[in-house]
């Protein structure tokens, strides 16, 4: 009886942890593609170095046209 208990325990506490990278890496996504790369581009800019900014953006709008979002 406490082998199956620690077998569904085991089970259970590695779901868990899958559940919790996913959620993790779902943030992650959200926190560098909305809020830290427009802030990287602005500090950029702001720095002087628009001719570095300016070409990430270019090849970040290109390759955003040609990806599609399955959410």
């Amino acid at each position: 009886m406490i082998t199956l208990f620690s077998i569904f325990l085991i089970v259970f506490i590695a779901k868990i942890a899958w559940f919790a990278i996913k959620a993790a890496w779902g943030i992650g996504k959200f926190v560098l593609g909305i809020i830290l790369f427009p802030l990287f581009l602005i500090a950029l800019v702001a720095g002087g170095l628009i001719y570095i900014a300016l070409p990430i953006l270019i090849i970040a709008g290109i390759i955003s046209l040609f990806t599609t979002r399955l959410a």
